[in-house]
């Protein structure tokens, strides 16, 4: 046998192995993150995933979480602190967690896809919650119908177009077969610890909270389709929000905003405090020396936000 059959036949070998390891480790993340909620299908046929907490009376507000997230990013502590004395619909955007993913991955048309989904469960106004790139989906709900929506909760919140291009490895993975490649090497062969110390940098300057980890199963957003996707989004972001800065003015429904003073992943002065200047309804709180995942680290001040923005609903 030549050296280049040989060769071949380990590359194969290897692929081959890759692909299976893969494909276990994200049978072992769904299995211990299922699907807990419903597929909603819209009017127009595309189907999100849709978990519902909290009395069925009680004030509506929808969760849309961020970059690599979903459902169990938002009900590992808001959700379950929110469904208290609100009507809460947790979302996975769609290529996240359990919605299959859209032929156009803009956040137009996401924004576009959740509002109906959502209107097939409730038929009330209802408050919006998104955090990271799920504010930037929020935002984009606004600039669409803000008129059947009751307000807007920001955490944590991509607004604005920001200095400098998307990182290497966005870009990489972004890329057509390379990207491709990368990530079934990722979901296979990434070690646990290194995952997990990935998972506590973005909580950075404060840790990841105890159980956070093994209940979020990072390897669901490990899958390729969804690494992939999760890249093109990333890379696209900056130029979408460019574009939505324009309609910023004339947002008039209540919003409130809660962002860490040290997040550096979405800077405040960089995108919160823009927009607090953009939108005369946007109220701001700053949360001193706190990161990018205040839902998480500071629950409280997040659900404060949400009694903010009820209490200026009922005094209009």
């Amino acid at each position: 046998m030549s050296k280049a059959l040989i060769c071949l036949s380990v590359l194969l070998a290897l692929m081959a192995a890759t692909v299976l390891i893969a494909q276990k480790r994200g049978q072992i993340a769904m299995r211990k993150a299922p699907q807990t909620g419903e597929m909603v299908t819209t009017l127009s046929g595309q189907i999100v995933h849709v978990e519902r907490y909290g009395p069925e009376g009680a004030p509506p507000i929808v969760l849309i979480h961020g970059a690599s997230g979903s459902t169990y990013d938002m009900t590992f502590r808001l959700a379950p602190a929110l469904a208290e004395r609100y009507r809460v619909y947790v979302v996975d955007r769609p290529g996240f967690g359990y919605s299959p993913a859209l032929g156009d991955e803009s956040l137009a048309t996401q924004a576009q896809t959740l509002r109906e989904a959502i209107s097939e469960l409730e038929p009330r106004k209802l408050m919006v919650l998104g955090q990271s790139y799920g504010g930037a989906v929020a935002l984009e709900w606004a600039l669409q119908d803000q008129e059947n929506m009751l307000g807007l909760v920001l955490v944590s919140a991509a607004s604005h177009e920001w200095a400098g291009d998307p990182s290497l490895f966005y870009r990489t993975m972004a890329t057509p077969v390379i990207g491709d490649i990368f990530s079934w090497m990722l979901m296979a062969y990434l070690p646990s610890p290194v995952l997990a110390s990935e998972i506590d940098a973005v909580f950075a300057p404060q840790h990841a909270p105890e159980g956070y980890t093994a209940f979020f199963q990072p390897r669901l957003s490990l899958r390729p389709a969804t690494q992939t996707l999760n890249a093109r989004q990333r890379v696209t972001l900056k130029a979408q929000l460019r574009d939505m800065t324009t309609g910023y003015p004339s947002l008039m429904l209540p919003i409130e905003t809660v962002h860490g003073t040290a997040d550096t992943t979405v800077g405040l002065e960089v995108h919160a405090a823009p927009l607090a200047r953009d939108v005369d309804s946007d109220h701001l709180v700053r949360l001193e020396g706190l990161g990018h995942m205040p839902h998480h680290v500071a629950t409280q001040e997040v659900v404060a936000a949400v009694d903010r923005l009820t209490a200026r609903l009922e005094d209009r």
